[in-house]
């Protein structure tokens, strides 16, 4: 036999293993099997949780970013709308001189928004833009605008190292306007008081030289001494209430307007009977307001006195309150020269006289409607005038009714000319 032959039957021949070998060798395959099975579970359900946990994270990494991003546009809405509510116009240039921000107040203020530094209006604001892209130094100007006349403040910044400029715009109109009131307000005050103070001077310098030698002229000379000094006293405490008027009134108290209107009517009886004139309070319905007494009589005195210096001898004054709703209406008309319609707007400022002649020769010192506007207003009122040239005026005054009940008032009316009683004590003064 060959060697192949040997070979083949030993291929072909069964492979006998005694029964104890045959059975440790399946359970080795057996548990290996097993071993292999449980490694891949095992290793499955740890992928499984590094899969989970890396969802988790990827699922809270999402949540903070969303959360940066509405952050974000949360910030970016509040900033515009501080920017969007600011009355001052807000413009951002960036290096290259073109627009990179800018809110609704400067288009307001200059009319348009400009798209770059070569498009802004007017051309002292690029002059200044281009002073401060070149120099770094912030700059300030103030300029006129007209359609509608406005004063501008502008300034400009360097808004960081790209060359950006930060400029802001500011409508001072009205800080303007209130300037020129204070000027004209010091000039004409110190008008208001040279003249009297002149007088008084002159008066006296006089009335020491003539002492002697004309003694017939001192009466004179002393009434116009007393004159002039009267008159520069309403001026100082004309001044005086309406600095104080200025800062505002004490509120405090509940004002029976109806019947304060006819305790200040009486004060004025003695001055309107010596005059010719006849005046009279009507008041039907309780009227209560929250206020200062003190402010609001100073108001009323101030506008009966008007009426009485623009009244003729003959004329006749009335005052009248009434309730209407939750506004009570105090008016004071006359029959007097009137008022011209382009004086009208104007009564109401500080020393304005229609007629400074009138005012002057009746003691006037330009002060008393302004002290009823000023009153008013610190009221929480208004007050306006009707008037017609040579027909006379009609002066109302609208405030908040209180929230107490007025005491009941039945009508009455008082009348200077037919047996009203005696005045209380001498009226202030005031002048339209």
């Amino acid at each position: 036999m060959n060697d192949d032959e040997t070979l083949r039957e030993v291929a072909e021949s069964p492979l006998t293993l005694p029964p104890v070998e045959t059975a440790a060798i399946v359970t080795a395959v057996l548990v290996g099997i097993a071993a292999g099975a449980i490694g891949i579970a095992l290793g499955r359900r740890s992928l499984e949780r590094r899969v989970r946990t890396l969802e988790v994270s990827v699922a809270r990494s999402t949540d903070a970013l969303a959360r940066r991003e509405r952050s974000s546009e949360d910030e970016r809405a509040v900033q515009d709308l501080i920017l969007g509510s600011m009355q001052e116009g807000v413009l951002l240039f960036d290096g290259k001189g073109e627009t990179a921000f800018s809110n609704a107040a400067l288009g307001r203020h200059l009319g348009s928004t400009p798209t770059g530094v070569g498009h802004l209006y007017p051309p002292a604001l690029r002059e200044a833009i281009r002073g401060v892209a070149e120099h770094g130094i912030p700059a300030t100007i103030e300029l006129e605008r007209d359609d509608p006349i406005r004063w501008l403040r502008a300034a400009a910044v360097p808004a960081g190292e790209d060359g950006s400029i930060l400029l802001v715009v500011t409508d001072i109109t009205e800080t303007r306007r209130v300037e020129a009131v204070r000027r004209d307000f010091v000039a004409n005050a110190s008008h208001e008081l040279k003249t009297p103070a002149a007088s008084i001077r002159a008066a006296a310098e006089t009335l020491a030289s003539v002492a002697e030698g004309d003694p017939q002229a001192v009466p004179r000379f002393a009434s116009q001494l007393e004159r002039e000094a009267m008159r520069l006293s309403r001026i100082v405490a004309d001044l005086l209430d309406l600095s104080r008027l200025e800062s505002g009134s004490e509120l405090g108290e509940t004002v029976h307007l109806d019947a304060m209107a006819r305790e200040e009517t009486e004060r004025f009886e003695e001055a309107a009977r010596e005059g010719g004139r006849a005046i009279r309070v009507r008041t039907t319905d309780p009227a209560t307001v929250s206020g200062s007494g003190r402010d609001i009589s100073l108001m009323i005195r101030n506008l009966i006195d008007n009426a009485l210096r623009y009244t003729q001898p003959g004329g006749h004054i009335e005052l009248a309150v009434e309730t209407h709703g939750d506004v009570v209406e105090l008016s004071v008309s006359d029959d007097g020269i009137g008022i011209p319609i382009r004086d009208l707007p104007r009564v109401f400022e500080r020393f304005y006289r229609v007629d400074r002649a009138r005012s002057r020769e009746t003691g006037g010192t330009g002060l008393g409607l302004s002290i009823v506007r000023h009153v008013a207003e610190n009221h929480g009122g208004t007050v306006q005038v009707e008037s017609e040239l040579g027909a006379g005026s009609t002066f109302t005054v609208r405030l908040p009714a209180a929230e107490t009940p007025a005491r009941p008032v039945t009508g009455r009316t008082i009348d200077a000319q037919n047996g009203a009683s005696p005045a209380l004590r001498s009226p202030e003064t005031a002048g339209r």
